[in-house]
């Protein structure tokens, strides 16, 4: 199984290499919207895409998330947001039937983020790490901090 890990660098980074230990064990590799600098593991397995805030790069990293699944060919797209995830998890679902799991970001503790309403429509299994945002994730699972 290939695993697709999807973050914006930064904060979303950091908190989707918490979860390493559950995908560490399989083939994966990395999205990010930006270049950064990297840890030797990510080294030669990290893909960088434009970064788009809400704007017309969108439309680009929606023909960035094709070429690069279609290259790749995971089983299942990872991320704890942001924005970059959304192209992923269009494409991914719609063209090559990959699962998606997003893990809503632990900073989020009152309200939802916004990529986290989107991605509770597109997302094969949701998780928030807040149980104060139930209310907003009705069909998501409360998952404890990853932090």
């Amino acid at each position: 199984m290939k695993i697709c890990i999807v973050s914006s660098v930064g904060g979303h980074l950091t908190e989707v290499r918490q979860l390493r230990p559950a995908y560490e064990e399989y083939e994966h590799f990395y999205v990010l919207n930006d270049r950064a600098l990297l840890p030797p593991d990510m080294v030669g397995k990290t893909y960088t895409i434009a970064h788009s805030e809400r704007d017309w790069k969108f439309l680009l990293n929606l023909w960035e998330a094709y070429r690069i699944l279609r290259c790749e060919r995971p089983k299942v797209i990872v991320s704890t947001g942001a924005g970059p995830v959304v192209p992923f998890a269009i494409v991914g679902r719609m063209l090559f039937g990959v699962r998606v799991i997003y893990v809503e970001t632990i900073t989020k503790i009152h309200a939802p983020s916004l990529t986290g309403k989107i991605m509770k429509h597109l997302a094969d299994k949701f998780y928030f790490q807040w149980d104060s945002l139930r209310p907003y994730f009705p069909k998501g699972e409360y998952s404890g901090q990853v932090m």
